[in-house]
């Protein structure tokens, strides 16, 4: 047997292995630091539904907020954006939350972001990017009690902090959001070689190599976002795309098988051609279901080097049935 002197004397050491194995830690080491991820979708209304994106950024983009918790008792943001685009600049922001009547603009946050907590610059890489900020506040307070907004700007658009329509995503700083997955739609057009009908067939002279494209995306409250894109635009060139509902061509005054007057509550304005890709995106009050299943209309482009002309098809460079 052993005597009480030499078991005391091999305490020490085996102490000294244990805890090298990590079986035993000191006091010091009991505390567990803690860590949350945050995932924000683009706003499609989820949070102000009054005022979904309405801009032309691709729409798989997703932003992701990780806190961690650090010794020093701040925390750790760190930002993580998907699908991005190349070289584009995205601003990311913290807002205070505020009562609309005591701000300027009337947002329910103050419109200056609170640079303590996150105010970054990430730059797209075509697909992931990141970056972190250390925020003064602790872990504790920002998953608890502070009330903010994270603000995604879009990198297309010129940065303002009143108009929540160019935000990519929006919502409560450091809180678990509502992504709702909406629906998403796109749609292909050729060049109008007579594809609605053959005495329609485009007559000018623009480059046969343009195309175009709608892409429908649901919304917050039956509302559509509409994005229109043409490509191999001619640069410089102003192309007027309208939304035209069929009609019976014995009751229009020209005979044509839609309404002359072009539907703005679907879709109507210009895009202004740049060589290659051009686009622009537009809010309506109809529903995803109704635009893509319902509505019957013609998606129609006008030719830049022509007058326009609501009555001759043959100045489309492109038509279609629209969203289908």
């Amino acid at each position: 047997m052993f005597s009480t002197k030499k078991i005391t004397s091999r305490l020490p050491i085996l102490l000294l292995a244990l805890m090298t194995l990590g079986l035993i830690t000191s006091c010091g080491d009991d505390v567990e630091l803690r860590s949350m991820s945050f995932e924000y979708t683009m706003h499609n209304g989820q949070s102000v539904p009054t005022a979904p994106y309405a801009g032309v950024h691709p729409n798989d983009y997703t932003a992701t907020l990780k806190l961690d918790e650090m010794e020093n008792g701040n925390t750790m943001i760190t930002v993580t954006l998907e699908n991005t685009i190349q070289g584009a600049t995205y601003n990311l922001h913290a807002h205070d939350s505020a009562d609309p009547s005591t701000t300027p603009n009337g947002t329910p946050y103050n419109e200056t972001p609170n640079a303590d907590i996150l105010a970054v610059q990430i730059e797209g890489t075509g697909n992931t990017a990141t970056t972190s900020q250390e925020a003064s506040m602790s872990y504790e307070d920002l998953t608890s009690s502070y009330s903010g907004f994270f603000v995604s700007h879009d990198p297309l658009q010129a940065i303002s902090t009143t108009d929540i329509g160019t935000y990519l995503a929006v919502g409560a700083f450091a809180r678990e959001q509502s992504n709702p997955d909406y629906e998403s739609s796109m749609f292909m057009y050729e060049f109008n070689t007579g594809q609605v009908a053959a005495a329609f067939a485009y007559s000018g002279s623009h480059p046969t190599d343009l195309s175009a494209m709608i892409q429908v995306d649901e919304l917050a409250e039956n509302n559509s976002r509409i994005t229109v894109r043409i490509l191999n635009s001619v640069d410089g060139e102003l192309y007027p795309c309208h939304a035209h509902d069929m009609a019976d061509a014995s009751t229009t005054p020209n005979g044509t098988p839609y309404n002359e007057t072009p539907n703005s509550a679907v879709f109507a304005g210009g895009l202004t051609g740049n060589g290659g890709m051009t686009s622009k995106a537009s809010i309506s009050a109809m529903s995803y279901s109704d635009i893509t299943t319902t509505y019957d209309g013609f998606f129609v482009v006008h030719d830049p080097l022509q007058a326009v002309s609501t009555t001759d098809p043959t100045t489309y460079v492109i038509l279609g049935v629209f969203a289908r």
